[in-house]
């Protein structure tokens, strides 16, 4: 025989299987408790991560004509393909005097593979100088956030810069210029101004130690003694390296640039361990200062 429930009584034992349902759904689908930081992509970090020629993340490139695009000369985009983790942080990167972007390409697709939005740009003339190389470096990054086809991969709020030689110095001026973005690495750093205080980024500079145009000790060291109000900041020398170090593969740069992003442009805590407490002076590195990430 049949039971007879009042429609009250329905109305509410469906309510509480409509509530029920919505819980159990809400637990498959709410993010693991170890995903506190919503900027983290991809797996945990480890020696061999950082120091691999390629990361997790497969990559794409798309090449941005001079033509359509002011205030920089265009360049190269390198992206995850996947957005399944969720968009990522951003970084320009600008060469050096008389240099183009493909003596820095082996760059972009390492960073890019990490989870990173990579633009490696060409000035508007060979001979621009780090003030210009810096504000290309913005209009860069603008051009990349708002116009770009890879514009929706991106999260506007997490940017970052890098440049070798006088595109180093270029970065400085970009991060004096904009105290919003989230990380600077000058990498064997030419500039006639020696000192920055007006930088607010989390600054790492790469320096070699046998360079003879931008000696560390005319350019890299004062650069990085005058970071008195950079959040963070660390120098990183390398052992017998020339000013055109970063113009070819080298696994010690790319590790700590890939470990100094993913820190401060995702605020991913994982990589602390490659930054502190500091490596010390042995093996590729001749010296490493730093004042250790958020002591």
């Amino acid at each position: 025989m049949l039971s007879r429930t009042s429609p009250g009584r329905r109305r509410t034992y469906l309510g509480l299987l409509g509530t029920g349902a919505a819980l159990i759904a809400g637990l498959l689908t709410a993010p693991p408790a170890s995903a506190a930081n919503p900027y983290e992509r991809g797996p945990a970090p480890t020696e061999s991560s950082v120091t691999a020629a390629r990361g997790p993340f497969a990559t794409s490139q798309t090449s941005v004509s001079g033509l359509g695009v002011t205030g920089f000369g265009g360049g190269v985009i390198y992206y995850p393909t996947s957005t399944s983790e969720g968009t990522f942080g951003a970084i320009a990167i600008v060469p050096g005097f008389t240099a183009s972007w493909s003596t820095l390409d082996w760059l972009g697709p390492r960073l890019a593979s990490q989870g990173f939005v990579v633009f490696g740009i060409e000035t508007n003339t060979r001979l621009d100088q780090p003030a210009q190389r810096g504000q290309q470096l913005l209009a860069a990054l603008d051009y990349l956030t708002r116009s770009s086809s890879v514009r929706s991969r991106i999260d506007t709020s997490r940017l970052a810069v890098a440049g070798h030689s006088m595109g180093g110095g270029g970065s400085l001026e970009a991060a004096k210029s904009r105290t919003s973005l989230k990380a600077a690495i000058p990498i064997a750093a030419w500039n006639l101004d020696k000192s920055w205080p007006e930088v607010r980024t989390p600054t790492m500079i790469i320096a070699g130690e046998s360079d003879t145009v931008a000696s560390p000790a005319s350019h890299s060291s004062p650069f990085y003694n005058s970071l008195s109000n950079a959040r963070e900041k660390a120098y990183l020398e390398l052992d017998g390296a020339s000013h055109f170090f970063p113009q070819f593969s080298n696994t010690t740069m790319a590790k700590y640039m890939i470990s100094w992003m993913k820190r401060y442009i995702d605020d991913d805590t994982r990589y602390d361990q490659f930054l502190c407490p500091p490596p010390r002076a042995t093996g590729d590195i001749s010296e490493y200062r730093n004042t250790c990430p958020n002591s």
